[in-house]
């Protein structure tokens, strides 16, 4: 992992700064949803997109939302839990896909084009997968905070408005996992093929999963152990990205199955530690819709999608701009002349 400026030093740091979480502005939301009142169009009518421009005032803390600064997070890493045979594809094409993003051939580099939105591809310590969790925890402790340090020193509160996505062979195991760890229902209910694993691969990856919940149940009543034993490097990086972008106001698009995942210990850590985040859609991997459920995050897409990059967060991005231009650029029915009800 590159050098980085160390934001936690213990898990109780972690939580406490899980705990201590703004709520965004009431002022500004209130401000965006008078405004709607006065467009020319029937109460209600936009749908989502009134509330999304609300959500965007709310927690950028402006009347006026703006988004000249979109970012695309994509956090790369290797995972232990592959030896068990549970991806389609071996470990190193994570280090070539990374290859790719810098190279703009991957769909990410398209999509964030079209979104007018910067892309930023941070591999964590590719050379070194995490442990595999059947056996030993993915992370230790201090793995498990740096990789949480380097996602949450990643988001800044000069971005208007952040999409999070990953990269990682293997890494819906570990998203199978945490969600099991989180929610319970078996491993069964939450596994799916990832990559496109046949029956044999999709049943190691359950007997992986049981293997792990087992090993590590002293862990499982606590979010933070339950991501450090049984998660990766990339989603540690999103959960403290994710945690940065809360406390800096910067609203949070939410990529696939292994993206939500990655953040879900922060809505058992806090009950609205979500509420900065919009899930931009539902994949078509097996546990996705189950968690977002649990989770109460609506998706805005259901596109059948299951690349992970942070793809399906980038095509949202042109469903909030849509719902800005709407908020700062229709008429009032005073403006416009047009008879009110």
């Amino acid at each position: 992992m590159s050098p980085q400026t160390t934001s936690f030093k213990s898990l109780e740091d972690l939580r406490a700064a899980c705990l201590d979480l703004p709520v965004g502005s009431d002022a500004a939301a209130g401000a965006v949803a008078r405004r709607q009142d006065t467009l020319t169009k029937p109460p209600g009518s936009l749908g989502r997109l009134e509330t999304i421009a609300a959500w965007l005032g709310r927690w950028q803390g402006r009347d006026m939302p703006k988004l000249d600064a979109v970012k695309v997070f994509v956090f790369a890493g290797n995972h232990g839990v592959t030896a068990q045979g549970v991806s389609a594809y071996p470990s190193e094409v994570t280090i070539q896909m990374v290859a790719n993003f810098a190279g703009g051939g991957a769909a990410i580099n398209q999509l964030a084009r079209i979104a007018g939105a910067k892309l930023d591809v941070i591999p964590l310590d590719l050379e070194h997968p995490t442990g595999d969790f059947t056996q030993i925890p993915a992370m230790d402790e201090q793995a498990f905070l740096a990789a949480v340090s380097a996602g949450y020193d990643a988001v800044t509160k000069d971005l208007d408005l952040v999409c999070f996505g990953e990269m990682g062979i293997g890494n819906t195991t570990p998203a199978a996992a945490i969600s099991t760890a989180l929610f319970g229902g078996g491993a069964e209910k939450w596994t799916g093929r990832g990559t496109g694993v046949d029956d044999a691969g999709l049943q190691r990856k359950v007997v992986a999963i049981e293997a792990g919940l087992k090993r590590h149940a002293d862990s499982l009543s606590d979010p933070l152990k339950i991501a450090a034993a049984l998660g990766g490097r990339e989603l540690a990086a999103i959960f403290g990205a994710t945690l940065a972008a809360r406390r800096n106001n910067v609203p949070v698009l939410l990529d696939g199955f292994v993206c939500t995942a990655a953040v879900a210990p922060l809505a058992r850590l806090h009950p609205t530690g979500l509420a900065h985040t919009i899930a931009a859609h539902v994949s078509s991997e097996a546990g996705h819709r189950r968690l977002l459920e649990a989770l109460g995050l609506p998706p805005l897409l259901d596109l059948g999608m299951r690349l992970g990059e942070g793809s399906g967060a980038c095509l949202a991005v042109n469903i909030i701009r849509s719902a800005l231009e709407c908020h700062t650029k229709m008429a009032s029915f005073a403006e416009a002349g047009v008879s009110e009800k």
